[in-house]
């Protein structure tokens, strides 16, 4: 869907899933009390960008989108990732699709400590046009309470941190299918940010993590930030990766390619002090 109509729902939804006594809607991963912790979960898919996996031969790839993008949010609320479901639906199901796809979740979780233990596979002829697929997954994490991170404390003057991307990751696909044919190497799978953040909160008070997914940079962040606190970034601050110079070719100005893609930045992370070598791309305000 477009963001536009993305914020709409959150808004129409908002009242329904707060009646059931949850809060925090938006955030990249929900949080249920469990004693003194919490845990954390977050559901999403690959999207339209399966579509060009299976063309090309990549579904695995695909399968570590999926694992990837679902645990990458739940670190963002400063959680562990404990194990992750799946679901396949298609047309027809084809059993070596399915395989591709669970054998490239599973060595993300492997990769991460994540269990993968289990999920469901539905054919459902007439709702999924014939030889496309989805893939979708939910992660669920663990947090103390002293651990949680939820951007609260963040104030102007603190730093933005940036991790780099692999290149498009899992969003922004339904533009990129209208641009012309994708090469190979443009599908790399998501990035998975486990070591990153674990390096960075050991060097520095990390006081809000936003997974760049579909919103750009500045959306993302904007979901972590405290009211009228904002960040400005330095868009000159890191190289990006050759995809966006291709989509740039193409047409896509620079002020959308900024509200829909992550240009090169996968991961950001609010600081008060930068560690040594951390990639400072902007500060708040």
């Amino acid at each position: 869907m477009s963001l536009a109509t993305a914020d709409a729902v959150v808004e129409r939804l908002r009242t329904a899933v707060e009646s059931t006594g949850a809060t925090g809607l938006g955030r990249f991963a929900g949080l249920f009390p469990l004693g003194d912790r919490f845990l954390a979960a977050s559901t999403d898919s690959v999207g339209s960008k399966l579509m060009l996996h299976r063309r090309a031969g990549t579904l695995r790839w695909g399968g570590m989108d999926l694992a990837a993008h679902c645990i990458d949010d739940v670190l963002c609320s400063g959680a562990e990732p404990l194990f992750l479901l799946d679901y396949v639906a298609a047309a027809h199901i084809e059993l070596e699709q399915v395989a591709e796809l669970v054998e490239g979740a599973a060595e993300v979780c492997r990769a991460a400590g994540c269990t993968l233990i289990g999920g469901e596979t539905a054919e459902l002829p007439g709702i999924y046009r014939d030889d496309e697929l989805d893939f979708a997954g939910t992660c669920v994490g663990i947090v103390a309470r002293e651990d949680v991170i939820d951007g609260s404390r963040c104030v102007p003057g603190d730093v933005v941190v940036g991790f780099p991307s692999s290149g498009l990751h899992t969003n922004g696909f339904s533009l990129v299918r209208t641009l012309g044919d994708i090469a190979p190497e443009f599908l790399a799978p998501h990035r998975l940010y486990l070591d990153d953040v674990h390096a960075l909160r050991a060097q520095a008070d990390v006081k809000a993590l936003a997974h760049v997914t579909g919103g750009g940079i500045l959306g993302n962040l904007t979901r972590v930030l405290p009211d009228g606190v904002h960040a400005r970034i330095d868009w000159d601050a890191w190289e990006r990766p050759p995809v966006f110079a291709w989509i740039a070719d193409r047409g896509v100005p620079e002020e959308e390619a900024r509200r829909v893609f992550n240009l090169g930045i996968g991961m950001c992370a609010v600081v008060r002090e930068p560690p040594p070598g951390a990639l400072v791309i902007g500060a708040l305000e």
